[in-house]
């Protein structure tokens, strides 16, 4: 039998530290480990646990503890190979798990410790987020004044109410409960808080109608992931007896990307560890990018290397990056600790700076290549910056076959327009977004058509739907007059049942007709080529502004007839899918799919989200159209991964000769040769000066407050009984932001191995908005760049 291969690990000086201060150490033990990227944290606490596994009694367990369940398998493997190599046999007295895997195993042990049942069930988000919006919808049916109050008098009511103001309430209401759960206040507590609070807190007060009603819906089918997390820290604290147990079984436990670890759940860590057990947080500060979706704060990993009792040692050397750009994150580092123009924000980034590897290190630096790296001054619109990078890439990737590539943007969306500017350009590319191009273009069809069938009085949907039945299309040059005509002259429809099932005298697609030959007289005449410009020599990365192409323009003949086919056609299937509109949602969604798809991936993602929908119509007997095409619209949003057509972006390996296009975010934990960073503007990366907007803050919402962060001053006023001053909370919250973005910058600039090319945008154009400038550390980084031998 062939013999399976052994890992081997050579600790670096900072890991033979990490290793000997734990290893050696004469009882338990309290460790803190600041990781730089790329520095190997699974690797020694693979290696680590493998030792540990040998220190162990027969009912005890190496529990290592990571953030998401990708990396379960990783951490799995990893430690399996170590402790085949020490002569033992993998899978045995260590536990690699998440923090909800840990809390849900704590809490199937004694339900009855904390009101459950033992068979209670654990929600899935998505039916969380169903459950949250049927209670938020209801709450705005009956409250609107109270949210009205936060509006600008301006602002149109109803035409938020589409999509804006509900989005708004569940988001202000869901941080509210996250936080609540975070520190253990049941609604009935902060009922009781509020009573004795004279002072009133309107956004406190609708999140706690909301929360109340959503807990007790929720109650009727099982626990959020939320109250998991509660509830497993409630029953340890309840029965002193269970939590010795437990904390006998792990001795020592291990705990990966310790930044990104809430309140909370560092408190269940440190009460399993107690005073007799050994603790390991091994995380990066630096690398905090998930703030603004969670409950966590990398300032609870450095209060905690700060602990007194806590071993707080550096892992800063990494063999990741070349010279250059080590100094050039270093830079980034040094310039938010001592220039940043806001001194709160000074605090966003700090030590240990990134050093290379020593000599002799199994993973060498990259040679050094500070000719491939540019920070372009152009003044891109966003769609020239698209442009510009995928011409720019394209040239590379003919030279550069064997190596990797990626394209980051803070934002999913210009992701995906990334993506499609790729696939027209013909380059090679993979996604790690929230869902796959294949996914969102067959998600977004099927539910433009159901919104339609939904509401087939709606004129300006109608129009949408013929533009997704000519959506392959749409970008053709010659057709552009005629889609343009028939796009607005549907969207003007007075009555649509005229258009599709018209009444005698009232044909009214017989009296366009007319209309237009009268309009258009000129639509007969011979079609005209237009002049082909060549496409200019490109030589150099400096050229990566260069001009369009212009592509040649036919002009259809009879475009009277092209029209008068068009609106017939589509007629015709418009009423087919009227009549099939009474089928059960499932079926519907075969027959649309039949003929809106001749592609057998589009067909058989079609044919999976009816089996889905048929299953939440299961669960949801009173869902409508309008629920199903919500559902589709999640997905074609990017609001959530569909499960089984994504790759997961943890035990990803970017591919050679392919663009990989992905969020900063979720590029975190991988590498490529070269990196395109863009969109570095002073909104997608604000800094606190006068010229600089926020994301996080609505238009319509007035003095530009920060609901989100509003609701959480006024949790915090309710809990602690203290006074609640409006604005201050979006003036932290905007500081918070700006922290957090300088550590997405960090992120992003550190994924690049030898090559790195950086710009930004002036971001979409608005009546009375002026343009967005370069962010604050892209100029503090060109700056240097330029001044310190590199080509700008």
């Amino acid at each position: 039998m062939e013999a399976i291969p052994q890992p081997t690990f050579t600790p670096r000086p900072s890991q033979q530290i990490i290793l000997d201060t734990l290893l050696n150490a004469a009882g338990p033990a309290r460790l803190g480990v600041s990781a730089v990227p790329g520095s190997g944290k699974t690797h020694i606490l693979s290696y680590l646990a493998s030792e540990l596994v040998q220190r162990v009694e027969d009912d005890q367990e190496v529990l290592i503890v990571t953030l998401v369940n990708a990396a379960v398998d990783n951490f799995r493997r990893r430690v399996d190979g170590f402790v085949r190599a020490q002569g033992l046999l993998p899978g045995f007295n260590y536990r690699v798990c998440t923090l909800h895997s840990l809390a849900n195993e704590i809490v199937k042990q004694r339900p009855s410790l904390v009101g459950l049942s033992q068979d209670f069930i654990i929600v899935d988000d998505r039916t969380a987020q169903y459950i949250l919006q049927e209670v938020v919808d209801s709450w705005l049916a009956g409250n609107l004044d109270v949210i009205e109050d936060y509006l600008l008098p301006t602002v149109q009511i109803q035409a938020l109410m589409r999509q804006s103001l509900p989005d708004l309430v569940k988001s202000v209401a869901q941080h509210f409960i996250k936080r609540a759960k975070d520190l253990r206040l049941a609604p009935y507590q902060l009922e009781d808080a509020y009573r004795r609070k004279r002072e009133s807190l309107p956004l406190a007060q609708l999140s706690l109608d909301i929360y109340r009603d959503y807990q007790n819906r929720l109650a009727r089918t099982g626990v959020d992931f939320d109250d998991l997390i509660r509830l497993a820290f409630q029953a340890i604290e309840l029965d002193p007896d269970f939590l010795a147990r437990l904390r006998h079984k792990w001795p020592y436990i291990l705990e990966d990307e310790a930044q990104d670890s809430s309140l909370l759940q560092e408190q269940i860590l440190d009460s399993l560890t107690g005073p007799a057990g050994t603790w390991v947080r091994v995380g990066d500060p630096n690398q905090a990018i998930y703030e603004t979706f969670t409950t966590a704060d990398p300032e609870n990993l450095r209060a905690f290397l700060a602990r007194d009792g806590v071993i707080s040692l550096p892992m800063p050397e990494s063999g990741r990056s070349s010279q250059s750009i080590i100094d050039l994150a270093n830079y980034l580092i040094d310039w938010t600790m001592s220039e940043h123009p806001q001194p709160p924000v000074q605090s966003a980034l700090g030590p240990p700076p990134i050093q290379p590897t020593p000599p002799g290190d199994p993973q060498t630096n990259p040679a050094d290549r500070p000719e491939a790296i540019y920070f372009r001054s152009e003044k891109y619109r966003p769609q020239q910056e698209i442009q510009a990078i995928i011409r720019s890439v394209k040239r590379w990737l003919e030279k550069n076959q064997d190596k990797t590539v990626a394209i980051l943007d803070p934002r999913n969306k210009r992701g995906v327009d990334v993506a499609n500017a790729l696939r027209r350009a013909e380059v090679p590319y993979v996604e790690l977004l929230n869902s796959t191009a294949a996914t969102r273009s067959t998600a977004g069809v099927l539910g433009n058509v159901l919104k339609h069938l939904a509401r087939p009085e709606d004129a300006r949907q109608l129009s949408t739907v013929f533009q997704v039945w000519q959506r392959h299309d749409w970008d053709l040059e010659d057709l552009q007059p005629i889609f343009q005509w028939v796009e607005q002259t549907l969207k003007n429809c007075p009555r649509v049942e005229d258009y599709l099932w018209p009444r005698l005298g009232h044909d009214w697609l017989a009296q366009q007709l007319e209309q237009l030959a009268e309009e258009h007289p000129d639509w007969a005449v011979e079609a005209e080529l237009a002049v082909d410009h060549p496409e200019p020599a490109v030589s150099t990365e400096a050229d990566l502004l260069e001009a369009d192409r212009a592509e040649p323009m036919i002009t259809p003949p009879n475009p009277l007839v092209q029209v008068e086919k068009y609106l017939r056609d589509f007629k015709a299937l418009l009423r087919r899918w009227q009549d099939a509109a009474i089928l059960p949602i499932d079926q519907l969604i075969l027959v649309l799919a039949q003929d809106l798809f001749d592609n057998p991936a589009d067909l058989a993602l079609a044919h999976k989200f009816a089996v889905v929908l048929r299953r939440t119509a299961i669960d949801q007997p009173s869902y409508r159209l309008p629920q199903f095409v919500e559902e589709l619209a999640e997905i074609a949003r990017n609001q959530r991964r569909f499960l089984g057509f994504d790759e997961d972006s943890v035990g990803f390996e970017p591919p050679k000769g392919k663009v990989t296009v992905s969020t900063m975010h979720r590029a975190k934990g991988l590498e490529w040769d070269r990196v395109y960073l863009m969109g570095l503007n002073n909104y997608s990366f604000p800094s606190g000066l006068p010229m600089d907007s926020y994301f996080s803050e609505k238009w319509f919402v007035r003095d530009s407050l920060n609901l989100e962060a509003e609701v959480l001053a006024q949790l915090a006023a309710l809990a602690n009984q203290i006074p609640y001053q409006e604005g201050l909370a979006t003036e932290a919250a905007r500081l918070d932001l700006v922290k957090e973005r300088l550590r997405l910058l960090f992120v992003g600039m550190t994924r690049a191995k030898q090559e790195l090319v950086v710009t930004w945008n002036t971001g979409q154009q608005y009546p009375n908005k002026p343009d967005n400038l370069p962010a604050a550390p892209f100029v503090a980084l060109q700056t240097w760049w330029e001044e310190n031998g590199g080509r700008g």
